[in-house]
């Protein structure tokens, strides 16, 4: 954006001297994680670059990596647990209880901010503080926590109980996303589908929903994110069966250092990458949407 023509020569200064400040935190804070990327591609099974890869010398880099987080191993490769489908089941485990705790996620979270929206819904506070407790809670407690009421309901070692537990954890980012998107709502809307003849359902998916829709879709991107990077509660309530890529990252590194590891960080870069741009998207699109902006 260009400073109006009066504007002073320290404020100038002061102006630049601040993107300068925000440009260098934000190197500071995103740098080391594209470092992972060129290192995905070595040829070296350590972790660091080889004099050929500061050279770039072709040979130095390799898909061996990614190969071996496919299962796809090579005649020649060291017969190691990465190169199994360990990976790809993590990925199949996390996509399928990521996607279920989101669609149940964001069902009872936008039933909740919808419920809490409403200006005579008694104890408000105290429900709003109860739905985002998760957020507040430290994840270990809430882990354990969940550890011991599962236990006595049959539910550790199963894909219900990981799902469960996922949704609890994904529900507080659809409320608030929800319940911020409701408060610029207009309830005229709401009256004027009734005068028409509109029933409470007709009126939810014509009126309601289109304008909230935004909001909904980042609350759900949010819980899916929680649920895709989450490793503590999967660590308590998951088995060999349920091993996800955090946990299957988290033992790669305990237990075997490889640099399939960085080649998952690395999608998982890119994955976060398109989910964050679709998210500010959505948030431009709804901001439009109640007039905010063009």
């Amino acid at each position: 954006m260009a400073l109006p023509t009066y504007t002073t020569t320290g404020q100038k200064i002061g102006y630049y001297g601040f993107l300068a400040y925000c440009a260098m935190v934000f190197f500071f804070l995103i740098a080391p994680i594209f470092i992972i990327v060129p290192l995905s591609f070595n040829q070296s099974p350590f972790f660091g670059f080889t004099e050929g890869m500061l050279r770039l010398d072709p040979d130095a880099f390799s898909l061996r990596w990614y190969e071996q987080m496919l299962g796809i191993c090579r005649e020649d490769a060291i017969i190691t647990t990465v190169c199994t489908n360990k990976w790809m089941l993590g990925t199949v485990n996390s996509f399928i209880i990521g996607i279920s705790a989101t669609i149940l996620a964001t069902t009872l979270g936008t039933v909740a901010a919808l419920g809490l929206s409403r200006p005579h819904m008694p104890f408000k506070g105290a429900i709003m503080a109860l739905l985002i407790s998760p957020m507040i809670v430290p994840l270990i407690i809430t882990a354990a926590g969940v550890f011991f009421f599962y236990a006595k309901m049959g539910l550790i070692g199963t894909y219900t109980g990981l799902i469960l537990a996922h949704t609890a954890l994904g529900t507080p980012f659809v409320v608030i996303t929800v319940t911020a998107t409701l408060t610029g709502f207009d309830t005229n809307l709401i009256r004027a589908s009734q005068s028409l003849g509109g029933d409470q359902i007709r009126t939810f998916f014509k009126v309601i929903m289109p304008l909230i829709l935004p909001g909904v879709i980042s609350g759900a991107l949010f819980a899916f994110i929680t649920s895709f990077d989450e490793v503590v509660v999967v660590l308590f309530l998951g088995s060999v069966e349920q091993v996800t890529i955090p946990r299957q990252m988290w033992a790669g590194i305990r237990q075997e250092i490889s640099p399939v590891i960085l080649c998952m960080a690395t999608c998982l870069v890119i994955l976060s990458i398109f989910l964050l741009t679709t998210v500010e998207l959505l948030r431009r699109r709804s901001e439009r949407l109640r007039g905010i902006r063009r």
